[in-house]
């Protein structure tokens, strides 16, 4: 999810660091490191392994299942990030109420979106995703991601932007029509892949995985390595080509789509921004702004 949020200040306990070691045999000391990003969870390195540490509240079953979907990509794609499973064929344990999850480390560098080979790239490797999920027919997710409510064309009624009734109809209009529904990655943006000498190398973070229509992460994903909300629509019309270029399952997209899926995750963000306040993370001058831009550019778009 795009955002300025604060990170989640979340330790990694000696409490865990045992069921680390009575899960997967592997021994974390206090040395772990601590790794750049996680608004909701924390990574800490070990060596040549990754541990998460999951919010409190989310639970097992909804993780497993987003680790499923990550498997399964990882299976068909070199870039996928999955976890590793744990002695007794899980993906997650709890300690002290979280959810623990063990993964590869690699190493690599943020990449820079607004580098236009970098976009090009990411749209292929989207492309490449849906086509390696396409076929999977998972059970339904445990739990509904933020994107999930109101995609049908029911408002939640939580979210801090103008009532718009004429988007609700476009998306009841549209989630009867989707031709394709399949697993997405649920959050495709840039502090979710690593790159290595220009080269996209990884794709983590499967926490918001789902099914749905893949136009909704392709608009979702144009937005994201195109400037944000405040990107021009040529930009976003050139992640989309690289991306139908490349083969992806996503039918064609007009502008009207594709602004429509946009305002439809940017309302989904801010009403989980509403609901979020006072979480673990906190929220600091810089995300209020941010969140503030949201909802603005939520109007601004409007067809």
């Amino acid at each position: 999810m795009m955002s300025v949020m604060s990170f989640a200040a979340t330790p990694l306990t000696a409490a865990m660091r045992r069921a680390i070691a009575h899960a997967w045999g592997h021994t974390v000391d206090d040395r772990a490191v601590r790794l750049f990003g996680g608004e909701e969870s924390a990574a800490y390195r070990t060596g040549a392994l990754v541990v998460r540490v999951g919010p409190l509240g989310r639970g097992n079953a909804e993780m497993e299942w987003c680790h499923s979907i990550a498997a399964h990509a990882a299976q068909r794609l070199p870039e996928a990030v999955a976890p590793l499973r744990t002695r007794d064929g899980g993906t997650v344990v709890r300690a002290e109420g979280r959810p623990l999850s063990l993964w590869r480390f690699v190493d690599g560098e943020r990449p820079d979106p607004a580098q236009a080979d970098t976009a090009e790239q990411a749209a292929g490797l989207l492309a490449r995703l849906h086509r390696a999920l396409a076929s999977l027919r998972p059970a339904p997710r445990p739990t509904r991601t933020l994107l999930e409510a109101g995609l049908d064309g029911r408002p939640t009624g939580d979210a801090p932007t103008p009532p718009d009734p004429a988007l609700d109809q476009w998306l009841a209009d549209f989630h009867r029509r989707a031709p394709v529904s399949h697993p997405l990655h649920g959050d495709f943006y840039s502090g979710n892949t690593l790159t290595q000498g220009g080269r996209l190398v990884a794709l983590f973070d499967w926490d918001e995985a789902m099914t749905g229509p893949p136009e909704l992460e392709v608009a979702s994903a144009a937005m994201e390595w195109s400037g944000g909300f405040d990107g021009p629509a040529e930009a976003r019309r050139r992640f989309i080509t690289a991306y139908q270029q490349a083969g992806g399952t996503a039918g064609d997209m007009d502008e009207q789509t594709t602004v429509q899926l946009i305002r439809h995750r940017l309302r989904s963000e801010a009403a989980y921004v509403e609901r979020a306040r006072g979480n673990e993370a906190g929220q600091d001058a810089g995300d209020l702004d941010y969140h503030r831009r949201r909802i603005a550019a939520f109007t601004r778009l409007r067809p």
